[in-house]
């Protein structure tokens, strides 16, 4: 707790030390010496020590595929150049169905922004179905900066019950359909080599959980969110 604690401090204090999970890791080390550098503390005993008592950094535990079985779609063919897949949630309470078609119900909510139509270029619904959302060919409105080049991907899910707090809500009909459509796309697009969460880009909780770190990020030739130089 203490650990996880420190992380969201560094967080809010303008480093990156990962995903608060408790962790004292590779990442998380180094947030933790640029504050030190940072504040002028280089050669600070007390901090070298607290440091050298931290527990040594852990391989994250993934977490495991599903058994469920996935739900499959036809995967689109576009000529627009497509490098990377960013994951989303719908910031929607866990549970909560949002209709028989949530990429409709998502549409006619950007609409309602003034876009011209839902960003996201798939949703998964709560039972692992996946409904198509824009037309892949088109450039998405998902991730600001990132859109261009990319796909958009989003589960129905992302908060507690409470409607406010983050947090991984798939369901294992959801995890299956998901990691299916990650394996399918990138096998499709072979020039995609990187699988990333809008919290990568924006400071946002979204998708609820950390892309790199999960089993998404770590498909069949990827690591971490990143294809394997000798893969594909």
């Amino acid at each position: 707790m203490y650990v996880e604690k420190y992380q969201r401090q560094l967080h809010l204090q303008g480093y990156d030390p990962g995903k608060p999970d408790g962790d004292f890791g590779p990442k998380t080390c180094k947030a933790a010496m640029n504050a030190l550098v940072k504040a002028g503390r280089k050669d600070n005993q007390l901090g070298k020590k607290a440091l050298a008592n931290s527990p040594p950094p852990v391989k994250r535990r993934l977490k495991s595929a599903s058994t469920a079985k996935p739900r499959k779609i036809k995967i689109p063919v576009t000529s627009r150049s497509i490098s990377e897949i960013i994951w989303h949630c719908a910031a929607t309470p866990e549970g909560r169905s949002i209709g028989n078609n949530p990429a409709a119900t998502i549409d006619r909510w950007h609409k309602e922004r003034g876009w011209s139509g839902i960003g996201y270029h798939a949703v998964v619904d709560l039972d692992g179905r996946i409904y198509p959302g824009r037309d892949w060919s088109k450039t998405g409105a998902h991730a600001k900066g990132h859109n261009r080049g990319s796909l958009g991907f989003a589960y129905v899910g992302g908060v507690a019950k409470d409607g406010r707090t983050a947090k991984d809500t798939r369901t294992p009909d959801q995890r299956a359909s998901m990691l299916w459509l990650s394996e399918a796309v990138t096998a499709k697009y072979p020039n995609i080599h990187r699988l990333t969460g809008h919290s990568q880009y924006a400071n946002k909780a979204c998708p609820s959980f950390h892309v790199p770190d999960d089993e998404i990020g770590n498909i069949p030739g990827f690591k971490q969110g990143h294809r394997n130089k000798n893969h594909g």
